[in-house]
């Protein structure tokens, strides 16, 4: 895991991969419970039959914004940013989807740094985020991430 103490510490690392990921199982239960949360019950992703019999993926699938919820979680198995004051998702940019997530598919978000800018004290960092699927060629999704740091 990469330890980040400073901004200086942190623009050393401009450019480069910051690392990868535990994977990560999105079963059933998760996509339900997210559907719960979001009230986006289609039934592409919660209708197991539906979706394996008349669905083109013969499966459930992830929501893609779960996908997308799963970046603070899976970031934080990267990278411990630490000595803030505080952390915001300040945004993210030019995500594309490249193919959905089947249900009790395996996910790993890859991160590289690549812009870093010092804002009067606070840091700003755009991360390119990818999440790979496990066996899968094509990523579920490829963008960039925007953090705001707070550092002591």
């Amino acid at each position: 895991m990469l330890i980040v103490e400073s901004f200086e510490e942190y623009e050393s690392y401009l450019g480069k991969q910051l690392g990868i990921s535990q994977w990560h199982k999105i079963d059933q239960e998760q996509i339900n419970r997210f559907a719960d949360a979001t009230l986006d019950h289609q039934w592409i992703h919660v209708d197991k039959t539906k979706a394996e019999n008349e669905g083109p993926f013969k499966s459930t699938i992830a929501h893609g914004y779960l996908t997308l919820s799963l970046i603070p979680y899976l970031w934080k198995q990267i990278a411990d940013i630490r000595n803030t004051k505080m952390e915001i998702n300040y945004g993210i940019e030019y995500f594309k989807f490249g193919q959905p997530v089947l249900v009790d598919h395996e996910v790993q978000l890859k991160a590289k740094l690549i812009s870093i800018t010092n804002l009067r004290g606070i840091t700003k960092v755009v991360i390119e985020s990818i999440l790979c699927i496990k066996d899968q060629p094509k990523p579920a999704y490829t963008g960039e991430v925007v953090f705001l740091y707070h550092f002591n």
